[in-house]
């Protein structure tokens, strides 16, 4: 089969405090975050940059919600620890805070740069009647708050999916799941519990399966939906799951995107393990789990990518694939076969 990848990767700037979230916008500029500088950035067609917003904590994933502003998953911050290579410094966040005061989803006001919060926890669960086949809303006690929302996606109806990546403190790490929330602010159901790490996460072109993926496990998962919201029972599983694919190897995966006939892009970290003179890159997954291409980030001589974090689609054709490199602090472009899947709201 030939490479999904039409052209050599190009920076199209650098000097990001762990970028991740990318939103390709129609007048050709890229939103994203940047995790490490706390904030909500524009990158120009031509790369100069231009501060939107300052958002405390951590800002992860973006999105543009039914309202036209921009959603935000919210980690509640890291730790950064510096990797000095020859060349560049690479940033790598250790997964916990000293001034960690919880997740949350925020909102980004476009035209004022106001930042709101949605949600800081959630209240009410989902569980399987295994007798009835039928989900059931039931009371969290005590409350849960969430503790590092990672990622996030829209469906067709506004309804917004997002994951819970967690926190950990070098010994022990949160067990978390996904949740389902309204984008006003009025109502949040987690949907999955419990998973280890779920990390990037995506809808079906048909909008009928969810996806996510757990860092750590190298765990691809799916549910089918029954209906915007609605998780379809699986007689095979207590919360409806179930397993696309399993990764063999050392990397480990953060986000993902989806082109027009379903495959999933997945940024894939650290495919040699824990080597910063190595390069990341993105597995592409068909829907029916089997591995179509793994393509390398090569930046040429002297320059890394061993953590890109996310990917998105944009240009004219919708073919161009825009990557965020975590720790190198770049946002990367390159041509693809295949058009990415236009998103919801950002159409």
């Amino acid at each position: 089969m030939s490479s999904l990848l039409c052209s050599n990767f190009e920076i199209v700037c650098d000097q990001l405090g762990y970028p991740e979230g990318p939103v390709y916008m129609q007048d050709g500029s890229v939103l994203l975050v940047e995790i490490k500088n706390q904030q909500l950035t524009r990158v120009s067609p031509q790369g100069d940059k231009t501060l939107v917003a300052k958002i405390a904590g951590g800002p992860n994933g973006a999105a543009i919600g039914p309202d036209g502003q921009v959603y935000i998953c919210n980690s509640g911050g890291f730790e950064w620890l510096p990797v000095p290579l020859p060349k560049q410094t690479l940033f790598i966040g250790t997964g916990k805070s000293p001034e960690y005061k919880g997740g949350s989803i925020d909102k980004v006001n476009l035209a004022t740069a106001n930042v709101e919060t949605l949600y800081t926890s959630c209240h009410t669960g989902r569980r399987l009647n295994m007798i009835k086949m039928q989900w059931q809303d039931q009371p969290l006690t005590p409350e849960f708050a969430l503790r590092g929302p990672d990622d996030l996606v829209f469906d067709s109806k506004g309804g917004l999916w997002f994951t819970d990546w967690g926190k950990d403190d070098g010994r022990a790490r949160d067990i978390t799941g996904i949740y389902y929330a309204a984008a006003d602010g009025t109502s949040i159901k987690q949907m999955v519990f419990p998973l280890n790490a779920p990390n990037g996460i995506a809808l079906s072109p048909d909008g009928k399966r969810l996806y996510t993926v757990e860092t750590y496990t190298r765990r691809l998962l799916y549910w089918e939906l029954s209906a915007p919201g609605e998780i379809a029972p699986n007689p095979n599983s207590l919360d409806g799951t179930y397993l696309l694919t399993g990764f063999e190897g050392q990397a480990i995966y953060d986000s993902m995107a989806v082109d027009e006939l379903g495959n999933l892009y997945l940024a894939t970290m650290l495919p040699q393990g824990n080597n910063p003179y190595s390069n990341g890159g993105i597995t592409v997954v068909s829907p029916e789990g089997e591995v179509l291409e793994y393509i390398e980030i090569n930046l040429g001589e002297g320059l890394y990518a061993p953590l890109p974090s996310n990917i998105c689609f944009g240009g004219e054709d919708n073919k161009t694939a825009y990557i965020t490199l975590g720790a190198s602090g770049m946002l990367v472009k390159a041509q693809m076969k295949n058009a990415g899947l236009t998103l919801a709201f950002n159409g």
